[in-house]
């Protein structure tokens, strides 16, 4: 249900009483909002596909990959994520016959996620979801998205993301 006002604007008015930076806390409050509004959508997309949305970009990135497989390390390193959280992701799509393990060709360390055809044809099909519903971001135009990337791509450099 849809309150009568913007909580994140009033939570702000009541910052300023208190302290000071209130464009950077509406701002970081709203970005907040925001990434749990399209990971709930994102993730409702995908859920027919016994997917969530790291799952599905775990598997694009095999996907992407040259030879359809990458070390769980490599794996983590693109994704950004913790490597215990990749093993997560790679024992449940296992689990989901969408990824095989295997043992390195050339590393005896190290293991190799390789996307299955299953694997490859639920990218296929969550893809066409996520496109049909603009990726939860139908609300705005091509120039907004972009702009939005420019606008977070300063905020993403600070921070070591590449």
């Amino acid at each position: 249900m849809a309150l009568a006002f913007d909580p994140i604007d009033e939570a702000a008015r009541q910052w300023g009483r208190r302290w000071d930076r209130v464009p950077a806390m509406h701002a970081v409050t709203s970005l907040m909002r925001v990434q749990q509004l399209v990971i709930g959508r994102l993730d409702a997309i995908l859920k027919p596909h016994g997917l969530t949305f790291a799952r599905y970009e775990a598997l694009v990135l095999l996907v992407f990959s040259s030879r359809g497989s990458l070390p769980l390390g490599k794996m983590g390193e693109r994704l950004q994520v913790h490597p215990t959280s990749v093993t997560s992701i790679v024992q449940r799509l296992e689990a989901s016959g969408f990824v095989a393990r295997r043992p390195h060709p050339d590393d005896g360390r190290a293991v190799l996620a390789e996307i299955t055809p299953e694997g490859r044809a639920v990218v296929e099909a969550a893809t066409r979801d996520l496109v049909g519903d603009d990726f939860a971001l139908g609300a705005l135009d091509d120039g907004q998205l972009r702009a939005i990337s420019e606008l977070l791509a300063p905020v993403r450099h600070a921070a070591g993301d590449f």
